[in-house]
Order: structure tokens, then C-alpha cells, then sequence
């Protein structure tokens, strides 16, 4: 389906240099773009912060036993 919109010359400009980069076109990275916001919309926000921390705890810089509790996060 072909559609129009509207969009101001920066956010394209920014978005044919980011697609460039990764070596993708502009169609892709915009349908991608709405396919995440259309599934961030229907996730709970208990679970998108179960999938944040998950994708925290890969990384090395954080470790799921660093992580304050919840008293401790409030007492700060």
C-alpha cells in the first residue's frame, strides 16, 4: 500500500543517514520504526521492563545482582 506523509526535512535527512549506515532503505527503517511502536503499544509496562532488564543484564557493564531493591532505590 502507498501512502503520503509528511515529515519535517531534518527527521528525513537524519533518517537517510541513519538508514545508510545500516545499509538499509528509508521504507525499511520506517516500517520497522512502526512495527515497534505498534508492539511497545501493546505490551504491559510491567513487561516492558521485564524485557529491558533482560536486555541490561546482557550487557556487561550491568549484572542483575548490582541492582538495588526496591527499598533501597526509594531510600535514595
Amino acid at each position: 500500500m502507498k501512502t503520503t506523509i509528511e515529515l519535517p526535512e531534518e527527521v528525513v535527512r537524519r533518517a537517510k543517514m541513519l538508514a545508510a549506515e545500516r545499509r538499509t532503505t528509508l521504507r525499511e527503517l520506517v516500517l520497522q520504526g512502526l512495527e515497534h511502536v505498534l508492539t511497545e503499544k501493546r505490551l504491559t509496562a510491567r513487561e516492558r521492563a521485564k524485557s529491558l532488564f533482560a536486555e541490561m543484564d546482557k550487557l556487561p557493564e550491568f549484572s542483575a545482582g548490582d541492582r538495588l531493591s526496591r527499598s533501597d532505590a526509594h531510600a535514595r
